[in-house]
């Protein structure tokens, strides 16, 4: 199924009074870019938290949300940093010493200065891991189910679109078949009427015709346009990540039509190469949104 690349989904996961929580968001992006804030003693996680990740989104600015609390025993053990503390208390007293200031130092304020209490996880690493993981899961199913909803709104616009582009082309060609033969009748009357005579040199016309035709023939841009269609439509039922081929798609269709208007002498096959052009630009537009 064709995902869309913006996508949300949260999951959460509690236990013995540890509780995980995930969001994951998505918007557009050319590339894959995850971002991921997490707390600190999580950072021995964040290689495999992104690996699995990225193994279920191809492209996107994804950003990842991961909070913790614990109120469980398991995690919670505090070690005291002695030596630290210690060179804490030397430095002030120098301080105090040279500047004269009052040297009052108590236990509590000491507790308060970097790394002199610290919480002791790293016994809980292993459990910490597999529990932040069932959380994870939860939130990348939820975001790709969402991803999944959103494409399949996607598609359905764009199957209506290609659709139209279709019936215009076939329009298109049909109007070119009677260009050659209109040409003709118009082009044998105006000789006439310039040379006042109703004899015409036809060797002379015919040159005149072949010239005409083969400047402004689009049976070759219009096969093109049909095999380019053609295949936008077998991209639509992928299951692949194919965002960047329906780009390429359109744009070689953009191409085609846009060559087709520079060559069709012809008020009818102009307008519908408008309407043909302005249902690519919206398409465009939609595939952005596409993994």
């Amino acid at each position: 199924m064709i995902k869309s690349m913006t996508g949300f989904g949260r999951g959460k996961y509690e236990n013995e009074g540890r509780t995980y929580t995930i969001e994951i968001k998505a918007v557009n992006h050319k590339y894959s870019d995850i971002s991921i804030k997490m707390p600190r003693f999580f950072n021995s996680l964040e290689d495999a938290t992104r690996k699995k990740i990225s193994s279920v989104i191809s492209r996107g600015k994804i950003d990842v949300y991961i909070t913790f609390e614990n109120y469980s025993a398991k995690g919670t053990n505090i070690r005291l940093n002695k030596e630290l503390a210690k060179t804490y208390i030397d430095e002030l007293k120098a301080l105090a010493e040279e500047t004269g200031i009052q040297n009052n130092i108590n236990v509590m304020e000491l507790a308060k200065f970097p790394e002199v209490l610290k919480l002791d996880e790293d016994s809980q690493e292993e459990i910490i891991g597999k529990e932040l993981n069932i959380a994870l899961e939860e939130a990348l199913e939820k975001f790709i189910q969402m991803k999944e909803i959103e494409g399949a709104k996607l598609v359905e616009d764009i199957e209506k679109r290609i659709e139209n582009v279709q019936t215009k082309v076939e329009e298109i060609s049909n109007y070119s078949s009677n260009l050659i033969q209109e040409y003709i009748v118009k082009l044998e009357a105006r000789v006439k009427e310039l040379l006042n005579t109703d004899i015409v040199d036809e060797n002379r016309l015919a040159q005149e015709i072949v010239i005409y035709s083969d400047k402004c023939s689009i049976e070759e841009e219009l096969t093109r346009l049909r095999s380019h269609i053609a295949q936008f439509k077998r991209l639509l039922k992928e299951t692949s990540p194919i965002g960047k081929k329906f780009d390429f798609l359109v744009q070689e269709m953009n191409r085609e039509t846009n060559t087709i208007g520079s060559k069709a002498n012809c008020l009818e096959i102009t307008n519908r190469v408008i309407d043909i052009k302005t249902e690519l630009e919206n398409i465009r537009e939609q595939i952005q949104n596409i993994e």
